[in-house]
């Protein structure tokens, strides 16, 4: 509203100038329509921007193929990207989260099944870790997180450090009522410290859970049904954890796969849709309560999924999406991709999934974000 009044204030002077001056009327015109097209648009550069429109070109590895499984609408596409089985002769991958560790290399953690039970081998998922030296990939998977628990059953794997120089932790969820398991390693071995708990609900069973620390040193969860949790830096990771709001709007259906995150001075999350395919961008200054939902966030529809050399890839599902955060801003996204409809994907097929890594110009994000907010 400030600028519009400037806008017109400077108006006003163009005209009383064009009073003494004589100018042509008709370019007086054009230039006042001029003025006011350049103020309003530069009161409000992120008003019709939403967190799609800050995914990056993603850098290509191993050059784009068509000779590899897939659908047509992921073709060409470059196989070297995240985590995938090349052959799709032995897993499917799914969820996937990574930490970048001190020395430079990158780790993802994300679950796997028998490709030949097809996508609902994910039942009887295991969660594992794979690394790579770029953090587009290709990751190389290492195998199972912890082998000597139920066989690595895992699934919804998502990852994050732990403060005070405590190492890390791993969290699965849906096929196991939210495990934690630490290391002082990225490399393992993993022990399994506990389960996520709630306050009062003690037959909770944890369901798409997403996991960060706030900048009070609190932990904070939001799992599928979208109520933020809080559990206080003394009681630790596992809580129990208090719930303090909902976070999700109305009026959206089937939302699930939260992931959450703090920067440019706000609390995010990232929801999807699956009903839809479409997820939704939500954001609050304290991370509790008055979440607002800024709009689209990605949809495998749109032409976000690119490489540098203009390529497009459209995948049919793009789900359980994690950040990596450098320097306080996401610096890439992760998302479990499939080529077909979930009961297209039977197995032993052409069809399977995978983890996609596409970088995020996080700065400008946070940038535009807090002019909203403010």
């Amino acid at each position: 509203m400030k600028e519009l009044c400037r806008c017109f204030s400077r108006i006003d002077l163009c005209a009383r100038k064009n009073k003494y001056n004589q100018m042509n009327p008709i370019k007086t015109v054009i230039r006042l329509f001029a003025l006011i097209s350049l103020t309003i648009g530069a009161s409000s550069p992120a008003a019709d921007k939403t967190l799609i429109d800050y995914f990056l070109p993603t850098p290509i590895v191993s050059g784009l193929t068509t000779n590899v499984w897939g659908a047509p609408g992921v073709f060409p596409r470059d196989p070297g990207n995240g985590l995938e089985d090349h052959t799709m002769k032995q897993w499917c991958y799914w969820d996937g989260q990574i930490i970048k560790a001190p020395e430079g290399k990158y780790h993802m953690f994300a679950s796997r099944w028998d490709q030949a039970k097809g996508h609902n081998g994910w039942f009887g998922s295991v969660a594992v870790h794979a690394v790579s030296d770029n953090p587009v990939g290709p990751y190389v998977d290492k195998g199972m997180c912890w082998p000597d628990s139920l066989g690595g059953k895992g699934h919804n794997v998502t990852a994050l450090v732990l403060p005070n120089d405590e190492g890390y932790a791993v969290i699965v969820s849906e096929t196991r009522p939210g495990a934690v398991f630490v290391s002082k390693s990225l490399d393992g071995p993993w022990t399994m410290k506990g389960l996520l708990t709630v306050e009062g609900q003690t037959n909770w069973r944890a369901s798409n859970v997403s996991v960060m620390i706030r900048p009070d040193g609190d932990y904070m969860i939001v799992p599928r049904n979208g109520r933020v949790m809080i559990s206080k830096a003394a009681d630790g990771i596992c809580g129990p954890y208090k719930i303090v709001g909902p976070a999700y709007p109305k009026g959206i259906p089937n939302l699930e796969d939260p992931v959450v995150w703090y920067s440019g001075g706000l609390y995010h999350i990232v929801v999807n849709s699956w009903s839809t395919r479409t997820a939704y961008h939500l954001t609050s200054k304290d991370g509790k309560t008055n979440w607002v939902n800024r709009g689209l966030a990605y949809d495998p529809r749109k032409d976000f999924v690119r490489y540098t050399d203009g390529t497009i890839n459209h995948w049919d599902k793009m789900e359980r999406p994690g950040v990596l955060l450098e320097n306080g801003h996401v610096k890439y996204f992760t998302l479990a991709a499939l080529d077909v409809e979930k009961n297209q994907e039977r197995g032993n097929d052409t069809h399977g999934s995978k983890v996609v890594v596409i970088p995020f110009d996080g700065e400008a994000f946070d940038h535009d974000m807090q002019k909203l907010a403010n």
